[in-house]
């Protein structure tokens, strides 16, 4: 009985070894975009993301539509925003000068769709 259960348990063991395995794998595989700061400027809001392409390969167009929420949790613009190409394991910075945004309403950005 006690070489059973140290067989099963050597299973459950590699078994969540595995697990682990393939969520550390596929968080290493991202498209990673952070928002990293706004500041008014004369249109409006000017916003600063950092970009990170984790993907086995490189994208050479990508596009997101995101929607800024206000302080009543209501969408107060949704919008295209290009960010061109990001190659394979790099950073890259992007600004966006957004008109008739005031960067202190914005409250969340949600990445709607790519």
């Amino acid at each position: 009985m006690a070489v059973r259960f140290a067989a099963v348990a050597a299973g459950l063991v590699m078994a969540v070894a595995g697990v682990a395995q393939a969520q550390e794998a596929a968080s290493a595989m991202s498209l990673d975009v952070e928002l990293n700061a706004l500041a008014p400027s004369q249109k409006g809001c000017m916003m600063t993301f950092v970009a990170e392409n984790n993907l086995p390969a490189a994208i050479n167009k990508i596009s997101f539509e995101l929607a800024f929420f206000n302080d009543k949790n209501a969408v107060d613009k949704i919008t295209v925003l290009d960010f061109r190409d990001l190659p394979q394991g790099k950073k890259r910075v992007r600004q966006f000068d957004m008109p008739n945004v005031k960067c202190e309403s914005v409250t969340r950005i949600l990445i709607n769709d790519t």
